[in-house]
């Protein structure tokens, strides 16, 4: 098989999964609270999270971590601008 027609079946190969769902997650920090400490939450609560304000934000697809990112304001939308690539996912 020449390179060319590998390319041709990979790429072959690789449409198939183009249309896949993915779950995509963009976790600003994490902390735990007992039931008791949930049931309490209401309009105007804060939660303490494990991060600091302005801090990355971690990307993950399918549960797996593949980039971090910061938050950033799309007209009346929030998204996430990626800075860095994750080597291996975590």
């Amino acid at each position: 098989m020449t390179i060319d027609a590998k390319k041709l079946r990979d790429g072959a190969n690789i449409e198939v999964l183009m249309h896949v769902p993915l779950q995509v997650t963009a976790e600003l920090g994490k902390c735990k609270m007992s039931v008791h400490e949930v049931l309490k939450l209401g309009a105007g609560s804060i939660i303490e999270l494990d991060r600091l304000a302005g801090g990355p934000v971690d990307l993950l697809v399918n549960n797996k971590l593949i980039a971090r990112g910061e938050v950033v304001a799309v007209d009346e939308n929030f998204g996430v601008r990626i800075t860095e690539l994750v080597q291996r996912p975590i």
